[in-house]
């Protein structure tokens, strides 16, 4: 497996779905086979859910599993779209699929469910549980990609929780991760595939104070 200094948990927001710039940021991240694992968004999945809620009068906890499962739609279709990206439910299948220099797309639902310290809650989306990844895989970098061009500027994550650009748990798991995070926007995947190359990481640093 890829050492944890150089591991780096991508996640690949949900918002890119219908997008032109999916397939070519999968494809820069495919450059990093062996050290990068995808994490993806919950996407219109995770949008037919938040609309079935009230409609249907569920808790939040049937929610929280229904949105996990919507990220792992969302991952499924990501892996039909590249043959070297392979599902993986597990840290095992994640270390598995890294050690065979191919991408691992994360299947959350299995681990999450598990952990004790992630709740039920809309609170906490892909972008906290990428961090919670990060954490529970001993990964340095966390890199969020979004469909909106990030501040040209160091970001706090507080600020970012504040706009609405990530959740409001965010913060918290990511310190508690380690990692040190970036955001990158849709134009951002040649600066990637050159910073794989480099050793660099693109995008906006993200700070947790």
């Amino acid at each position: 497996m890829a050492e944890s200094e150089n591991l780096i948990i991508a996640k690949i927001g949900g918002s890119f779905a219908f997008s032109k710039r999916l397939t070519v940021w999968l494809d820069a991240l495919l450059l990093a086979a062996g050290r990068v694992v995808i994490v993806p968004g919950g996407g219109p999945f995770a949008d037919a859910v938040r609309t079935a809620q009230p409609a249907m009068g569920f808790d939040d906890r049937a929610a929280h599993r229904m949105g996990l499962l919507a990220m792992e739609q969302f991952g499924c279709a990501l892996a039909g779209l590249r043959p070297s990206l392979r599902l993986a439910e597990s840290a095992a299948a994640i270390r598995s699929a890294l050690r065979f220099g191919e991408v691992p797309v994360w299947a959350p639902t299995r681990m999450v469910l598990e952990a004790k310290d992630v709740p039920a809650s809309w609170d906490v989306t892909s972008d906290s549980l990428a961090a919670w990844l990060a954490g529970a895989l001993g990964a340095k970098l966390l890199l969020l990609v979004k469909s909106g061009e990030p501040p040209q500027a160091r970001l706090r994550a507080a600020d970012l929780a504040a706009g609405g650009v990530v959740d409001s748990c965010f913060p918290r798991f990511l310190a508690a991760s380690g990692a040190r995070a970036y955001l990158a926007g849709p134009e951002d995947h040649a600066a990637f595939a050159t910073s794989v190359r480099s050793g660099e990481m693109v995008g906006v640093r993200i700070g947790t104070s």
